[in-house]
């Protein structure tokens, strides 16, 4: 049974765990938010204590943000995988196949040189539905755009 192809989306689009993104910068700016209160109304902190609180608040942010940041971005001339803390511009003739299998925390881009390339962008972990349609979308354009394929569940 053959699944039927998605449109392709309109270049530039980019594909992005937003519920996931969502979730961890409220987290953070909670955690933050209550422990700098709480380091404000301490009275026997002093003021290097206080800022300590405040400085490991920041950190948590920080470190929260930087698992917020995968995103995948196709526009005419290739894709751009940016995931937790390196970024990687490919052409579209350098995607062989784009993988989201059953179990996959991400999808992984087969690459022209043989290796396998996470992109954290597009992952299944709260929004499954929207994650294999982004991956539908990212293989469709693989294909047509350059030498593209897949195993996105339900595809074949």
């Amino acid at each position: 049974m053959s699944v039927p192809r998605p449109e392709l989306p309109t270049l530039p689009v980019t594909f992005r765990p937003t519920l996931t993104r969502v979730v961890l910068l409220s987290v953070g700016a909670a955690m933050f938010l209550v422990i700098t209160v709480i380091a404000l109304m301490l009275e026997r902190l002093n003021a290097g204590e206080r800022a300590s609180f405040v400085f490991v608040a920041a950190l948590f942010l920080g470190v929260l943000a930087l698992l917020s940041r995968p995103r995948v971005t196709a526009d005419d001339t290739g894709v751009t995988v940016v995931n937790i803390t390196r970024t990687r511009r490919l052409a579209w003739e350098e995607i062989l196949r784009v993988n989201l299998r059953s179990g996959d925390p991400w999808v992984f881009l087969d690459l022209s040189d043989g290796t396998s390339m996470p992109a954290l962008g597009i992952q299944p972990g709260m929004a499954k539905q929207q994650a294999i349609r982004d991956a539908r979308s990212l293989r469709s354009l693989a294909e047509t755009r350059g030498a593209g394929g897949d195993d996105t569940p339900g595809s074949r």
